[in-house]
């Protein structure tokens, strides 16, 4: 048996980025017709340009937890 009503309303938005290019998509933001405007630059932005993020260990944080965890999961050491 479907339920019905539980799914978002999905539908077709024009997104703008911050150099004024857009293209419409569906999405569940906003309703029918809304625009969605950017605040990240598609030129530089690694979503777009496929660059890699570094990740910033702030008080040895990242380390501590790989000490702690890094043996687990399928591949990790015996």
């Amino acid at each position: 048996m479907a339920k019905t009503g539980i799914h978002p309303d999905y539908h077709t938005i024009k997104v703008v980025m911050t150099d004024g290019s857009e293209y419409l998509t569906r999405s569940t933001y906003g309703k029918e017709g809304d625009t969605l405007n950017l605040d990240i630059d598609p030129k530089t932005h690694p979503a777009w340009t496929g660059g890699t993020q570094q990740l910033m260990d702030r008080g040895g944080r990242v380390s501590r937890f790989n000490s702690r965890f890094g043996g687990l999961g399928a591949l990790g050491k015996k």
